[in-house]
C-alpha cells in the first residue's frame, strides 16, 4: 500500500526549549491511501492470454493440415520397374519419384563397321610365335595364370587369379607374383574371399606395398571381396559386365579373368604391350589411341581361336624383344620387311665406325630419320 504526503504540525520539544518538533497532522484527508495493482494479478493475466493464443494457433494448424490432406491425391507411378502409390498435390503437379541407382554402361563387344584385315598379319603373327617358343619371358612363370596353382579349392583358384590381375596394373610381373605370395601368407595360407574380408587393411597393405598404387588397391581388394560375398555367392562372376562392376576391375582384367579362371573366350585382354606392338606393326588404320580401341579393332578381324593366346604371346614378346624403349630390332625376325617400325643398324669401315638407324615405315608415316656416329681409329 502507498501513503500520500500529509501536512506537518510543529510543537516545542519538552526536553529543550530551542528544539522544535514536527509531526504529521491528523486530518482525515491527510492519510489517504491509494491501492496498488498486485504483480500476481499481472502474471496470471499474461499466462491466460498466452494459453488462449497457443490454443488458437493449434486450431489453425489442424485446419491447415486437414486442408492439405484433402487436396492431396494418390497416383500409381512406375518406380524402378514397379508400380508404387505416390501422393501428389493439386497445387503443384510435380510427382516425387525415387531415383534408382545408376547402372554401369555395358562393355562394347563389337564395332559397327569391322576393321579391315591388315596385310601380312599372319606372317608376322607366326614369326612372333616362333620367337616366343625360344624365349622364356617373365609372364610365362609369374603371370596371372600362375597364381591359381597354389590353391586347391576352385573358388580360391578363381579368386587368386582375380587378385593377381588387380595387383598387376602398372606393376611388373615379378613384383606382382611376390605380392600375391605375401598376401596369401599374410591372410593364413590361402587366398579366399572370407580371408580377405576378415583381414585388416593394414595387413593387406603391408603385403602388397611393393606394387603400384598399393593404397588404392588395398581398398579395391577389400571392397571387391565384400561385393563377391554379398552379390555373387563368394565366387568370381562369369560375365564381363559383372566383373567390371567390381572396384578396380577393368575390361582387360575381366576378359583375362574369364579366360584363365573360367576358360571362357569372351574377348581379347589388351594391355600396354598388345596396344604398343600392334600399333608398331600398323595393324590399326588409323592408329588407335586407347587399349579399348585396340581391342575392338582386333576382335573384328582376328580369328576367334587366337583371342585367348594373343595377350600372353605379345606380352612376353614385349617384355623380351619389342620393349617400349630401345627395342631389339637386330634380334627380331620381323625387321626383315614385316615390321614397318623396325630399325636397321649398318656398320661402316674399319677406320671409322658409323651406325645408321633407318625405318621401314612408308613415307606417309613421317620423315626418314638417320642417326650417324663416327669415331676416329687409332
Amino acid at each position: 500500500m502507498k501513503r500520500t504526503a500529509s501536512s506537518l504540525v510543529s510543537r516545542p520539544s519538552p526536553y529543550h526549549a530551542s528544539v522544535t518538533l514536527f509531526e504529521a497532522g491528523g486530518g482525515g484527508d491527510s492519510t489517504e491511501i491509494t491501492p496498488r495493482r498486485s504483480k500476481r494479478l499481472k502474471v496470471e493475466s499474461n499466462l491466460k492470454e498466452a494459453s488462449e493464443s497457443s490454443t488458437k494457433s493449434q486450431e489453425d494448424g489442424l485446419r491447415q493440415s486437414k486442408a492439405v490432406k484433402s487436396s492431396k491425391k494418390s497416383r500409381n507411378v512406375k518406380v524402378a520397374g514397379e508400380l508404387q502409390e505416390v501422393e501428389t498435390s493439386e497445387s503443384t503437379e510435380k510427382i516425387q519419384t525415387v531415383k534408382s541407382p545408376r547402372k554401369p554402361k555395358p562393355i562394347p563387344m563389337a564395332l559397327e563397321t569391322p576393321h579391315p584385315e591388315p596385310p601380312k598379319w599372319r606372317e608376322a603373327y607366326d614369326a612372333i610365335k616362333r620367337m616366343r617358343s625360344r624365349i622364356v619371358a617373365p609372364v610365362d612363370t609369374m603371370g596371372c595364370d600362375q597364381a591359381q596353382l597354389k590353391e586347391t579349392d576352385p573358388k580360391n583358384q578363381r579368386f587368386s587369379t582375380l587378385v593377381s590381375l588387380m595387383l598387376s596394373s602398372q606393376t611388373k610381373d615379378e613384383v606382382t607374383d611376390a605380392a600375391v605370395a605375401n598376401l596369401r601368407e599374410a591372410v593364413g595360407g590361402s587366398l579366399s574371399v572370407n580371408a580377405i574380408m576378415q583381414a585388416d587393411e593394414s595387413v593387406i597393405s603391408e603385403a602388397i606395398c611393393k606394387v603400384g598404387f598399393w593404397r588404392r588397391k588395398t581398398q579395391y581388394i577389400k571392397q571387391a571381396a565384400q561385393k563377391l560375398h554379398d552379390e555373387f555367392g563368394g565366387d568370381v562372376p562369369k560375365t564381363v559386365d559383372d566383373l567390371c562392376s567390381l572396384p578396380g576391375v577393368g575390361p582387360k582384367m575381366a576378359f583375362l579373368a574369364l579366360q584363365v579362371a573360367w576358360k571362357l573366350n569372351a574377348g581379347i585382354g589388351v594391355d600396354v604391350h598388345v596396344h604398343r606392338i600392334t600399333n608398331r606393326l600398323e595393324w590399326h588404320n588409323p592408329p588407335t589411341k586407347t587399349p579399348e580401341e585396340t581391342r575392338l579393332n582386333l576382335q573384328s578381324w582376328l580369328p576367334l581361336e587366337l583371342h585367348p593366346e594373343i595377350n600372353h604371346l605379345l606380352v612376353g614378346f614385349g617384355q623380351t624383344i619389342c620393349s617400349p624403349v630401345a627395342p631389339k630390332c637386330d634380334q627380331c625376325e620381323l625387321s626383315d620387311g614385316l615390321c614397318p617400325s623396325a630399325r636397321k643398324i649398318v656398320k661402316g669401315s674399319s677406320s671409322k665406325r658409323s651406325v645408321k638407324v633407318t625405318s621401314n615405315r612408308t613415307p606417309t608415316a613421317g620423315p626418314k630419320i638417320e642417326v650417324a656416329l663416327e669415331e676416329e681409329s687409332k
